[in-house]
């Protein structure tokens, strides 16, 4: 357990992940109006180069997050050390707000899949995850975030929900959750489930981050909805954050997620404008008469 290590204060903004579009946009004389940056961590875990050296320039102007896709925190072999040993020397680097990653496996150790492929929700399962996360978290010598995974299957052996696997996941190793909206919302709908009951099991004292996103719709030939990042945020999931942020208490910071067809910077701001309106009404719903 790693549960001394120094916990993650609140911290309430918004932002944008940072693409290599919009390097230019961030690296101008006028600031750009968010109160921080997440960055994909395997992008920049390099000894050199451009790209690390414009993610030093702009971290002088802005407050970074490390968003990782490949520590494959639920491999049953364990985490990759040179991975861990990368991701430490970037971390302190750059001094982020904090470091995540993503409740699912990638690799095995002898291939990675660069996909974020998902867990049984069973004991044994839980028990590799918090072993790899103790592991991390201890090497990074820092308490870490995790984001819910979106998901499109589940398994006959699944022996709890996923809002419990998360809750005493975070309970047994002192990690932060990372709430992906976009991601409750897919797993509700493909699986049928309580897009209400999943926030309402999560510890959400231990929420420290929403990620806000795009995805593709269900069709008649493809009855899934794909987390796909590749277009506005939906409307249901607007209203979804609206709930999270009615329900959690302290600052939460809340980015726009977009991948693919990346549009310009102007148009990811006035999405990020919304969500400050709608984690405005919702703070303001909660405040008595």
């Amino acid at each position: 357990m790693t549960h001394a290590l120094p916990p993650i204060a609140p911290f309430g903004g918004f932002g944008l992940g940072l693409r290599r579009v919009h390097y230019d946009d961030f690296l101008a004389e006028r600031s750009v109006p968010v109160d921080f940056v997440e960055v994909i961590s395997e992008n920049y875990m390099i000894e050199g180069g451009r790209p690390l050296r414009i993610l030093e320039e702009i971290r002088a102007r802005y407050p970074v997050i490390l968003h990782g896709v490949s520590m494959s925190i639920g491999s049953a072999g364990g985490l990759d050390p040179d991975h861990l040993a990368k991701l430490k020397t970037l971390a302190n680097r750059i001094e982020p707000l904090w470091v995540s990653d993503h409740l699912c496996w990638t690799r095995t150790s002898a291939h990675n899949s660069h996909d974020l492929l998902p867990l049984p929700l069973t004991r044994e399962a839980l028990d590799a995850v918090c072993a790899n996360i103790d592991h991390a978290q201890t090497t990074l010598g820092r308490a870490m975030l995790f984001e819910n995974p979106s998901s499109y299957l589940t398994f006959p052996e699944d022996e709890m929900s996923e809002w419990e696997f998360l809750s005493e996941m975070a309970r047994r190793t002192g990690c932060y959750l990372l709430l992906d909206v976009n991601n409750i919302y897919v797993a509700s709908q493909n699986h049928d489930l309580s897009a209400r009951d999943y926030l309402a099991g999560l510890p959400l004292d231990r929420v420290r981050q929403i990620h806000l996103a795009g995805h593709d719709p269900a069709t008649s030939e493809r009855p899934v909805i794909i987390d796909t990042h590749d277009r506005a945020v939906a409307d249901p999931v607007w209203e979804l954050y609206k709930q999270a942020m009615a329900l959690i208490e302290q600052p939460v910071a809340t980015m726009i997620e977009r991948d693919e067809s990346i549009p310009p910077l102007p148009e990811l701001l006035s999405e990020l404008d919304r969500a400050r309106d709608v984690a405005g009404g919702a703070t303001r719903a909660l405040e008595p008469a």
